[in-house]
């Protein structure tokens, strides 16, 4: 495992922690690989029954790290590290857990779609601004965010890309439970100790009903979300994103059609 991701194997937990604070948990594609590597572990070892993904009492991730992913993305979706880590979170029978604080932007939202019990700090803002980046929505978004808010609430959300709160993100059945930020980590680790407990091949069972409706329709939704943003991060207007970002200013998308 990489430093920026560290791992920690307790009580039949398997706790995953991105560790990258000095740039807000941006995720890079070694980070991508480092967590994959994390469900495989979990999926392999008979000991580990439930998975925790964590940041900080501060960030959890401003998603991706916009200098690595300028070249756009190594290879086909499906073979990449961040579409090897999606696909590994959407397929695998361990229970997942998100303890979220700060920062849950991009795939810091999307990631949540595939998790079974969310936990937030009322300190978290929630942002999927793909759209505002000049990409398309990933993770599956696109099919699961309809499914679950409805048709217009989920344009909302992903055409406007605008930021909502933990409480926003409770009340649209996002998450289970808005915390106090030094208690999220904490309460997310109960709710793992809990799953724990639990006779282990009824909860991967369950979880695996859970997960069939989406299915196939899942897999075929991220393979077109990932060949379409693999496309918009070469994009003109991915790239007049990217360099009002870096230039501090408002990016000026009036010339495109």
């Amino acid at each position: 495992m990489t430093d920026l991701v560290l791992t920690e194997k307790k009580n039949h937990i398997l706790t995953v922690r991105i560790n990258r604070l000095d740039r807000k948990n941006a995720l890079t594609h070694d980070m991508y690989t480092a967590l994959g590597d994390a469900i495989e572990q979990a999926r392999d070892d008979s000991d580990i029954r439930c998975i925790l993904y964590t940041g900080s009492d501060e960030c959890f991730t401003a998603g991706n790290d916009l200098s690595d992913f300028a070249a756009g993305l190594p290879g086909e979706f499906e073979d990449t590290p961040v579409g090897r880590f999606l696909f590994l979170m959407a397929t695998t029978n361990k229970p997942i857990v998100a303890s979220v604080n700060g920062p849950a932007v991009g795939i810091g939202t999307t990631m949540l779609l595939h998790c079974d019990l969310v936990f937030a700090g009322n300190n978290t803002r929630f942002q999927m601004p793909f759209a505002n980046l000049g990409l398309c929505p990933e993770g599956g978004s696109s099919l699961l965010l309809p499914s679950w808010l409805g048709r217009v609430r989920a344009a909302e959300l992903l055409m406007l890309g605008g930021a909502f709160t933990a409480e926003d993100a409770q009340r649209l059945g996002l998450i289970n439970q808005v915390c106090e930020p030094s208690q999220t980590e904490t309460t997310a680790l109960e709710a793992c100790a809990r799953l724990a407990a639990q006779p282990p091949a009824a909860v991967r069972a369950t979880r695996e009903l859970l997960n069939r409706a989406s299915g196939d329709a899942l897999k075929t939704a991220m393979l077109a979300e990932g060949k379409l943003f693999s496309e918009r991060l070469k994009s003109p207007e991915n790239a007049e994103a990217i360099k009002a970002f870096t230039e501090k200013r408002k990016p000026d998308f009036s010339s495109f059609s």
